[in-house]
């Protein structure tokens, strides 16, 4: 498997799923307790100039890169610090 690579030496290709590390990641857990979990990795699609395509109506100026969620909200740029190519399928 590929090794962890900083978003301040490279990207992934625009529209490519990858594993991302999120050091402040924290979700909340089924049920109505409150109860929250640490999650520092998940998948995540990369949308490269993701608000220069799709103008910000909030007034947003950060980096016009983004992160798109699977099953997990989406997160802005700047909330990922590393990510990591997807493992091949098994017998692939």
């Amino acid at each position: 498997m590929s090794a962890w690579v900083p978003v301040d030496d490279q990207l992934p290709a625009d529209g490519q799923r990858v594993l991302c590390y999120l050091p402040s990641n924290t979700v909340y857990l089924p049920g109505k307790t409150g109860a929250t979990e640490a999650r520092h990795v998940v998948i995540m699609r990369f949308a490269h100039d993701f608000f220069v395509k799709n103008v910000s109506k909030t007034g947003y100026s950060g980096a016009p890169h983004f992160w798109l969620g699977e099953g997990t909200s989406n997160r802005f740029f700047h909330e990922v610090t590393h990510w990591m190519a997807l493992p091949e399928e098994p017998g692939a």
